[in-house]
């Protein structure tokens, strides 16, 4: 392994699985895609893609691309969902669930974005203000799922119960997925990869 990340060989190896899943995954869900964002834009009122600035490798940003599962709210701002969150509409509750609002995601590891698995990339604030060690984190590309992701697929619900979500989720939360998603960087093979893959598509 390489001083900041992956080595050459690994991130190839990395790179090249991302792009030829993402282009069968592309091929096979694209109908289910555009359904998905018919129904958000009838469910939403607006455009049924959401597109978010997020930061990427290197700490570069770009725009991650989801189904809309919300409704904007004069009353809330933050960028943290909670369980109950009045902003997810009950059909955004649906595509959450099933994860069918990840899919245009696949788009963004096609192009290189993003991978498969990776630490989840985050509003700009966070990843981009690592210091010393935990800059790792920005030595490869953010994913889809990884083993943060599925510790705290109970993430809503666990922001719901905080006192305060938003000090919750940036004093507990996110240094624990600091911490996770070093260690998958050092001891990074594409098993895992496989496996965090299957993990997040059974449940």
């Amino acid at each position: 392994m390489s001083q900041f990340g992956l080595s050459r060989g690994q991130s190839m190896i990395k790179r090249s699985f991302d792009f030829l899943l993402a282009l069968l995954g592309l091929l096979a869900t694209t109908w289910l895609i555009l359904l998905a964002w018919m129904a958000a834009s009838l469910d939403t009122r607006s455009n049924g893609f959401f597109v978010q600035q997020r930061v990427g490798k290197d700490g570069h940003l770009f725009r991650v691309v989801k189904i809309k599962t919300m409704r904007p709210s004069r009353e809330l701002s933050t960028t943290v969902t909670r369980s109950g969150d009045p902003r997810i509409t009950p059909l955004g509750r649906f595509f959450r669930k099933t994860k069918i609002d990840e899919l245009p995601q696949l788009w963004n590891v096609l192009l290189g974005d993003m991978s498969f698995v990776g630490p989840r990339p985050d509003v700009p604030g966070f990843a981009d203000s690592l210091v010393g060690e935990e800059r790792r984190l920005l030595s490869i590309r953010p994913g889809i799922t990884g083993p943060a992701t599925l510790k705290y697929r109970n993430e809503e619900e666990l922001l719901a119960a905080a006192e305060d979500p938003e000090a919750y989720n940036r004093e507990v939360i996110w240094p624990d997925k600091v911490r996770i998603n070093l260690e998958y960087i050092r001891h990074w093979r594409l098993g895992k990869d496989l496996q965090y893959i299957w993990q997040t598509v059974v449940g």
